[in-house]
């Protein structure tokens, strides 16, 4: 039977399903930051990035479909969020993709296909445009790449839920976990500010993209997933009917099913 947690109740009492047993997991010096990462099954890599406030625990659906298709599932926490640290400076989506990157280099993957959601849609899209030789395709999910592409957000039961789990999650990981107030507020910053992608540089995007939007994303306007797919080359455009912002949560099996198909298209596996 399918899983279904579409208002989000089960997530905030028990948080998504369990990461597996990691391969290998530890911390990475970046920058001034200390990036948690782990690694899951094996064969092509696949990067996993977390939206705002959440953390690499939120991809559990995610990861064991993935890993049970023969990919190697990588997670990163990004700077600030869950394990990893962050410096003073203040949150910026090109200093995130760099710490990606990072890790990366230190994990001696030279390429992977990226799987984003929310923040992290855009983490991984930046990592496309700066470093496309390293990128086999980015799955670009609910999240805008300029200001107009985000609604007057209402603060929603579903959005309130997810919210109480992230502060109990916050709680529980993070280096300073007496500072989510503060934390709230600096992420809160930069989603207010960034990202300020132009038309003229999204269309100079080399890599496959998917832009995949929810019909009820309670964040981002589907004019602008339209716009984003219309104007990067050869993007692919996939609405996910009955879902929210939080879909990969909501209905898992849905979701997992788009990035499998994705990852086919843009990353076969190779023959062994």
């Amino acid at each position: 039977m399918e899983a279904c947690d579409d208002d989000l109740t089960r997530f905030e009492a028990e948080g998504s399903a369990p990461l597996p047993v990691a391969n290998d997991q530890g911390y990475v010096q970046c920058d001034g930051a200390r990036i948690w990462y782990a690694t899951y099954g094996s064969g092509l890599p696949v990067i996993l990035l977390h939206g705002g406030l959440g953390h690499s625990g939120n991809w559990g659906y995610q990861v064991a479909a993935l890993v049970k298709r023969g990919y190697l599932a990588v997670v990163v926490d990004s700077r600030g969020h869950g394990r990893s640290t962050r410096d003073e400076r203040p949150f910026t989506y090109e200093l995130m993709a760099a710490d990606v990157l990072t890790v990366m280099n230190f994990l001696q993957i030279e390429q992977a296909a990226f799987v984003g959601w929310s923040d992290g849609a855009v983490i991984a899209m930046i990592v496309g445009i700066k470093a496309p030789e390293r990128v086999f395709g980015v799955f670009f999910f609910g999240c805008n790449m300029d200001p107009s592409g985000t609604k007057e957000v209402e603060f929603t039961p579903v959005m309130k839920r997810c919210f109480e789990r992230h502060a109990r999650d916050y709680a529980q990981l993070s280096f300073t976990p007496e500072q989510f107030d503060e934390f709230v507020e600096a992420v809160s910053e930069m989603m207010r500010t960034e990202p300020n992608y132009t038309a003229e540089e999204l269309e100079d995007i080399c890599v496959p993209v998917a832009i995949v939007q929810s019909e009820h994303d309670e964040f981002i306007k589907p004019e602008h997933a339209e716009y984003l797919a219309a104007t990067i080359p050869n993007a692919e455009y996939i609405k996910l009917f009955g879902v929210s912002h939080f879909a990969p949560l909501q209905r898992p099996e849905k979701f997992n099913s788009v990035i499998l198909e994705f990852l086919v298209k843009v990353a076969p596996k190779l023959d062994p």
